[in-house]
């Protein structure tokens, strides 16, 4: 197993952690994947324990009838209710904009956690201002159960994780070194599809590529799980897993020999002719309150605000 050295002292430690788990079982892995909205969820667990994690739930959306339903939550649950598995973490990479987050529905039938990092404080000062949330709105990530620094450590049964902060795509993007796999999120897609946008209030090209170089000096063997797929032309089926090996390779935004200064020229004027993602204005309102509608109006309805001439 090739280990890409950095000198950061927390990637050391999750390089070292997977090299450790490959004495280890490995963790095992379920993917749910919402057509949708191109999100792939991933349900994991410790074979020898039971304990598991969900990663980037989907509470389904119709926008047209302002509508909430639950079927991709429930096939979670069925799956972790069959099974057997525990469910301690639920896990949030970001405050998506492409999905709600069911994490509080699926807490509500099977416990656990729910988790994301830090720096979700300054999504949470962003986006209240951009949707007017006036003092009853937190601003303090208090709507989550657990805020993870930069090189956090806990445990999943006996496999161990390391939460590393991935800023660009948005500020508080966080990625989960579970075992010997890695949860990226939105920073990274298949190789030939490339990277995140990085046009996001908050979002930032150059932090993205060092992100990204950060988790590609992981050890090569290191599976990749992503949070999104959207078929890249000539491929039939949509694909969520990879390597570091493969990124470094082929990756067609960020492979091996791209220098910083050519990604953010790329990923700039590509970002220009992208619009905004069709769920963002709903998704970024719940999310940001980790998952949780906004609060009922005296009516007992739930609303949500659609700024104008904004983003």
């Amino acid at each position: 197993m090739t280990y890409n050295n950095p000198a950061d002292p927390h990637l050391a430690q999750a390089a070292r952690q997977i090299l450790h788990a490959r004495l280890l079982p490995r963790v095992e892995v379920q993917t749910f994947f919402d057509e949708a909205t191109f999100t792939a969820t991933h349900v994991l667990h410790d074979p020898a324990t039971k304990c598991g994690a969900v990663i980037d739930c989907v509470l389904d959306f119709d926008t047209a009838a302002g509508r909430t339903t639950t079927a991709s939550a429930d096939a979670v649950i069925a799956y972790l209710r069959t099974t057997g598995i525990t469910l301690d973490w639920l896990l949030e990479t970001h405050a998506h904009a492409d999905h709600l987050s069911a994490a509080p529905y699926i807490q509500q039938h099977c416990g656990g956690r729910i988790a994301i990092g830090r720096e979700i404080l300054a999504v949470q000062n962003v986006f209240g201002k951009i949707f007017n949330l006036g003092d009853e709105f937190a601003r303090d990530g208090s709507q989550f159960g657990h805020l993870f620094d930069d090189g956090a450590t806990f445990s999943l049964g006996a496999i161990p994780i390391i939460a590393l902060h991935v800023p660009g795509h948005t500020p508080a993007d966080m990625a989960y070194i579970i075992g010997e796999a890695a949860f990226v999120g939105d920073t990274l897609f298949m190789p030939d599809y490339g990277t995140a946008r990085a046009d996001f209030p908050g979002g930032d090209a150059r932090q993205l590529y060092r992100s990204i170089r950060r988790l590609l000096a992981l050890p090569d063997e290191t599976r990749i799980f992503l949070c999104h797929d959207y078929k890249a032309p000539g491929r039939d089926a949509f694909i969520w897993e990879t390597t570091v090996a493969a990124q470094r390779a082929t990756n067609i935004h960020v492979h091996d020999g791209i220098s910083e200064d050519a990604f953010a020229a790329m990923r700039t004027a590509r970002d220009a002719t992208l619009g905004m993602p069709r769920l963002i204005l709903p998704s970024v309102q719940v999310n940001i309150r980790a998952g949780q509608l906004p609060p009922p109006e005296d009516n007992g309805t739930s609303y949500l605000k659609l700024p104008l001439n904004l983003l």
